[in-house]
């Protein structure tokens, strides 16, 4: 089924969307619009239809869904309302709150108007020559002489509305609360420090070496190599990124790693403390040591990173390493002890609701597939597994050693099953076949032409001999996926492995089914026969269910022959009343869960 396109943007929502992105490109407010919730949606009944904008002491901003108006005029606006969440204004004190309200709005416009930021609109209108006063002073003025039109006018929920909801009477604990002056504080200094590069030529996208690291992340870095052994030797070996065009580019609203290029990408404009840079770093560290990406086979992917969110993230919380980021994370205490596979299969159940969801990098995985720039390439024949396994091998066995705490049994499960060397294929289904195969004793018979040595011509010596009753229901079934979608070599290899293995185990023959649009039945064939002049017709869609069907309806096929399903996963769901097994390409998956046992060609 075609994906289907997302409906085209109207011109009120084209003109939001462009207002929007020239605040994630300003270096002061892009941390700010990281951290507030934007709400934009017909249910809110704030702000008036009149107004542009409200804010709240929840950290959201409130937006008229319908209003048409430029993108620079959306630009100012919203700044306005971020810079009251960055400024902190919600002040329960406040008795008489629209003169508070008013006096914030004169003092934000100002600056707003003096940062040249987009394009002021129509309703803001600032006398000449005002006094240069503190909100404090405004406020004082407005209380005592009343709060005159032009200030009243400058409110963005419209006239005779506050621009800033009064806060509620009890504030939230500060443990709960986003820390929106660091974060304010943070966007000016990186603004001026931009505009002191440009001024000076400078400019720090196009200077060549590394980097030096804020010392938040320094510290945090340092921290595992000192602190926390597991996972110390796994960071020693990355490199980090902290530029905030490359990820404003990529759209990383807080953090990825490419485990190729073994570097995280970690974006300031989030404002991390070095707490919440210690969780991200291990989060995004556990993506690659626990080989998320080769584990992927053929899911989509960005789910596939979220189901692995969630796992690490209840991992981390549960160990205490740093502090969840205020921007908030994936975590569900109903998917404990459920691994990153079992997520997944829970989370494709609401395709609507999982689109939603976002990781460290935002609407994208935070584990990257591609080249972003920086980093560097490991040399050539270098074995990404087996690097990152010994690191990670070193990292469990020195914090047994050190006694550094107790781990959660899921991750020690995962990790334990990393370690061990992976079965080959071929191996597994050499076991497949003595478990539904076994020996077959042999017995010495004088029946047929006996055997002799020419140092003594007279002494007949007995053969070993099969009865071939013994033979009798000896076979098994082939389902051949012959799809458009099979590679012919991968077809081959599988022949060949299972015409070899039948033959070791005394298998005189396999019934053959070719299915691809319909099931095309070959009857048995010598297992020698099978790998090499065995003709593959069909070529058309992918319909394996008529193949299982005739191979368990079949008088001829013993009732407890199994059956061997190969295809490359691209199938219908497939009902299976007997003992089977899956034979598929190394990265792909069936799109259902198997009962019987799957086995992977590499």
């Amino acid at each position: 089924m075609a994906a289907r396109k997302p409906p085209a943007l109207n011109r009120a929502d084209q003109a939001f969307e462009q207002g929007m992105a020239m605040l994630r490109q300003h270096p002061m407010f892009e941390g700010l619009l990281l951290r507030a919730s934007v709400r934009r949606n017909q249910q809110y009944t704030q702000p008036p239809a009149q107004g542009w904008l409200v804010a709240s002491a929840s950290d959201a901003l409130y937006l008229h869904p319908t209003r048409l108006a430029a993108p620079g005029e959306w630009a100012f606006v919203l700044a306005q309302g971020l810079l009251y969440l960055g400024m902190e204004r919600f002040e329960h004190d406040r008795a008489i709150w629209p003169a508070w309200s008013a006096a914030c709005d004169v003092v934000i416009v100002r600056l707003l108007r003096t940062l040249k930021l987009g394009q002021v609109p129509t309703h803001v209108h600032l006398p000449e020559e005002l006094p240069g006063w503190d909100e404090a002073r405004w406020y004082t003025a407005f209380v005592e002489n009343g709060v005159p039109d032009w200030a009243a006018a400058l409110s963005p929920a419209g006239p005779g509305h506050t621009g800033m909801l009064p806060p509620a009477d009890t504030p939230a604990p500060p443990s709960h609360r986003i820390s929106w002056a660091t974060a304010l504080a943070e966007g000016i200094s990186r603004s001026v420090q931009l505009a002191v590069e440009a001024a000076s030529g400078q400019d720090r996208r196009r200077r060549q070496g590394p980097q030096p690291l804020s010392l938040p992340t320094e510290r945090a870095r340092s921290w595992f190599i000192s602190s926390f052994p597991l996972l110390g030797a796994m960071v020693s070996a990355f490199e980090f990124i902290e530029n905030a065009d490359l990820c404003r580019r990529e759209e990383i609203q807080v953090a990825a790693v490419d485990e190729v290029a073994r570097t995280i990408y970690l974006n300031p404009a989030a404002g991390l403390t070095e707490s919440e840079r210690r969780f991200v770093i291990a989060h995004e560290v556990l993506h690659v040591s626990l080989r998320h990406l080769g584990r992927r086979r053929g899911r989509d992917a960005y789910l596939w990173n979220v189901a692995c969110d969630y796992v690490i993230n209840g991992w981390l919380i549960e160990m205490g390493v740093g502090t969840p980021p205020a921007l908030g994370l994936l975590h569900d205490v109903q998917l404990a002890e459920l691994s990153a596979e079992e997520v997944y299969d829970r989370i494709v159940t609401d395709l609507r609701r999982a689109r939603k969801l976002a990781t460290l990098a935002g609407r994208q995985g935070d584990m990257l597939e591609r080249r972003i720039g920086g980093g560097h390439l490991p040399a050539e024949g270098t074995d990404l597994d087996a690097f990152y396994r010994s690191m990670l091998a070193r990292g469990l066995a020195l914090h047994d050693q050190q006694g550094r705490g107790l781990l959660p049994a899921g991750l020690i499960e995962e990790i334990r099953a990393l370690l061990q060397p992976p079965i080959p294929w071929d191996v597994k289904l050499a076991q497949w076949f003595d478990h539904h195969f076994p020996p077959i004793e042999k017995q010495r018979s004088y029946a047929r032409p006996s055997r002799r040595q020419a140092s003594t011509p007279d002494i007949p010596r007995a053969r070993w001999v099969v009865d071939p009753r013994w033979l009798e229901g000896r076979t098994f079934g082939v389902v051949l996926d012959t799809s458009g979608s099979m590679e012919r070599h991968l077809l081959a290899r599988a022949l060949g492995a299972i015409a070899s293995y039948a033959a070791a185990r005394d298998v005189p023959a396999a019934r053959v089914v070719f299915c691809d649009a319909a099931a095309h039945d070959a009857g048995y064939m010598p297992t020698d026969e099978i790998a090499g002049r065995v003709a593959v017709r069909g070529r058309g869609g992918t319909v394996l269910q008529p193949g299982i069907d005739l191979l368990q309806n079949a008088r001829d096929f013993p009732a407890d022959g199994p059956i061997l399903v190969i295809t490359d996963g691209d199938c219908d769901t497939l009902a299976i009343r007997r003992s089977h097994a899956y034979l598929l390409p190394e990265g792909r998956r069936l799109p259902f869960r198997p009962v019987g046992e799957v086995f992977y060609l590499s």
